[in-house]
């Protein structure tokens, strides 16, 4: 193996090449460069027609090997992320040996990089090239390896492979650089064009989406609508959206689009190296996930059809809370504007899962309240006592089921009213004890008498503060208690106390009775044997009668044991001893 040097355009280029006899073209310099010009002209052409920068890669791999005389061409583009070369577009070349790790030796790629073109030949017998086995089962014997440039920067690499011994001169190497800076440039005018263009449609896009996603509370519909339509903008496969559950702290999947769920079912990527840079605030665009040590489960992707891959996190203003990704069936070199969209959509999608997630909390809380409030009010309303609350300008605001039914009025019309236009019924405005309470701030009871459709009742009234933050009262519970039954029981029980004593003096009096009245019974029953004449006797016997009709009532007097109370003439009442 030897080099040679001829300087070519002002940059030195390294040809490696076994040093064999080949055949070479008897052309003029003359023809040489007129062919060279038609040829430089129609690639020109051909890449003035398409501004897309893939279509401009597709119609150079397809169109050069007619034009030069080869067999093959591919150009790959710098993934500056990995800083590798990955593929864009091949004609002639099977996907075999298009899908082999290595491109060439490190040697050869490092003179690449640093902008040199390499030829060789004899590929298919050099011992010290590591592809020797795949080029010879292509049949591949020669190839130019050029960098393509732009602004004196490396932004890939064309080659040009042949399946016959060919010898690539200075002129056609001369010519294959130029060719390829041409390349360099409409690509990068492509992609310029196609970015510019990208950056417009996903600019509408963006607007779409951000108004779908806020015009929603429903976390459903603002996971779905980002999974499902980010990929359909960016002409991927498919997306899947994972959140942090603050609870386990772990990344949950939460919404998918365009994968099946074998694939969901077997995919983890806690793991996963490129989630985990995602996790720390950093975009990941991967081209070949087959390859690419950032993807741990390499085989359910490729069972799914999964070939590139973007991860973007999901952020609410500097907290990452998920993680988008976005999955292409395609080998896809992600730009610069796909992966800002996606970001863009992902911090929009963030603020709207986040107003989402609030909301929730929100009507959880409300629900929450209104339970609690319905708890409370089934509590209240189970309250045998009447039960009113009174804010600070004398306004009801709260009245339980017992209230309502004594006043006989629905609830909507008790709340708001005036406190003394619900309770007119009181007589005497100046014994109020809940204005006792706004005015002095202490419990305060009254008793009165109402007028209802049973008859008079008598109401027991009783106020009590709640204060706010600063010591004022701010509402008054009044609970009003019906004592009309305890009022009667009461009176009942006075009037049994009275009448017991009634009969305590009538034992005492029979008592004290008895003694004279036995006396005088026994001096009249000797008188009636001692007078003679008949008209005495029957004087005294009537006196004897008498004074046993008052011992049977002092003995009834003593032995009674109970009584009742009877209406008599006019007002006056009677007590009928039983």
């Amino acid at each position: 193996m030897e080099y040679y040097r001829p300087e070519i355009s002002g940059r030195w280029m390294i040809g490696l090449t076994n040093m064999v006899d080949l055949p070479t073209q008897t052309l003029s310099p003359q023809t040489k460069e007129q062919g060279f010009l038609r040829v430089f002209q129609k690639v020109t052409r051909l890449i003035s027609m398409v501004l897309d920068h893939q279509q401009v890669m597709d119609t150079i791999v397809s169109s050069l090997p007619d034009l030069l005389d080869i067999d093959a061409c591919t150009i790959r583009l710098l993934d500056v992320d990995t800083n590798t070369f990955v593929l864009g577009a091949a004609h002639g070349l099977s996907l075999e040996y298009l899908s082999r790790k290595s491109i060439d030796t490190e040697e050869t790629m490092e003179m690449i990089k640093s902008g040199y073109p390499v030829a060789k030949v004899d590929l298919d017998e050099d011992p010290t090239y590591r592809d020797r086995d795949a080029a010879a089962k292509e049949g591949i014997k020669s190839v130019l390896t050029l960098p393509i440039l732009f602004q004196d920067a490396i932004i890939g690499i064309m080659r040009l492979l042949t399946k016959s011994q060919r010898l690539f001169t200075a002129e056609e190497i001369s010519f294959s650089m130029a060719l390829a800076e041409q390349v360099g440039v409409a690509i990068s005018n492509g992609r310029m064009f196609k970015e510019m263009e990208n950056q417009v449609d996903f600019m509408n896009e963006v607007q779409k989406i951000s108004r779908m996603v806020n015009s929603t509370l429903d976390m459903d519909s603002v996971l779905n609508t980002i999974v499902q339509r980010v990929p359909v903008s960016m002409e991927a496969k498919g997306c899947t959206l994972r959140l942090f559950n603050p609870l386990t702290n772990q990344l949950e999947l939460v919404a998918s689009y365009g994968v099946s769920e074998k694939y969901l079912k077997q995919s983890n990527i806690e793991d996963e190296k490129n989630v985990t840079m995602v996790l720390s605030g950093e975009p990941v665009a991967i081209y070949d996930v087959a390859s690419d040590d950032r993807v741990l489960n390499k085989k359910n992707m490729m069972e799914e059809g999964i070939n590139s891959l973007l991860a973007v996190p999901i952020t609410v203003g500097k907290e990452i809370i998920g993680v988008l990704r976005i999955f292409s069936e395609k080998h896809h070199s992600f730009t610069s504007t796909e992966v800002n969209f996606a970001v863009t959509v992902s911090e929009a999608g963030g603020t709207a899962i986040q107003n989402a997630r609030i909301y929730q909390k929100i009507n959880l809380l409300f629900n929450q309240i209104e339970e609690n409030e319905r708890f409370l009010g089934d509590i209240l309303d189970c309250i045998r006592p009447e039960l009113l609350v009174v804010d600070k300008d004398r306004h009801v605001v709260l009245a339980n089921k017992v209230c309502q039914q004594r006043l006989g009025m629905e609830e909507a019309d008790i709340l708001g009213m005036e406190y003394h236009e619900l309770c007119s019924s009181n007589k005497d405005r100046s014994a109020c004890p809940v204005d006792d309470v706004l005015r002095d701030g202490k419990p305060a009871t009254y008793e009165h008498t109402v007028e209802l459709k049973d008859g008079e009742h008598w109401l027991e009234r009783t106020a009590s503060p709640m204060f706010d933050e600063n010591g004022n009262v701010e509402f008054v519970i009044e609970i009003i208690r019906d004592i009309t039954t305890k009022r009667t029981l009461e009176k009942e029980q006075m009037e049994r106390v009275e009448l017991q004593g009634v009969v305590e003096l009538a034992g005492t009096v029979a008592h004290e009775i008895n003694t004279p009245l036995f006396a005088a019974l026994g001096t009249a029953q000797i008188l009636e044997e001692d007078i003679e004449k008949q008209e005495l006797i029957a004087d005294v016997q009537t006196i004897i009668r008498n004074l046993k009709n008052i011992s049977e009532l002092t003995k009834k007097m003593t032995d009674m044991t109970g009584f009742e109370r009877k209406d008599y003439v006019g007002e006056a009442n009677i007590v009928e001893f039983k």
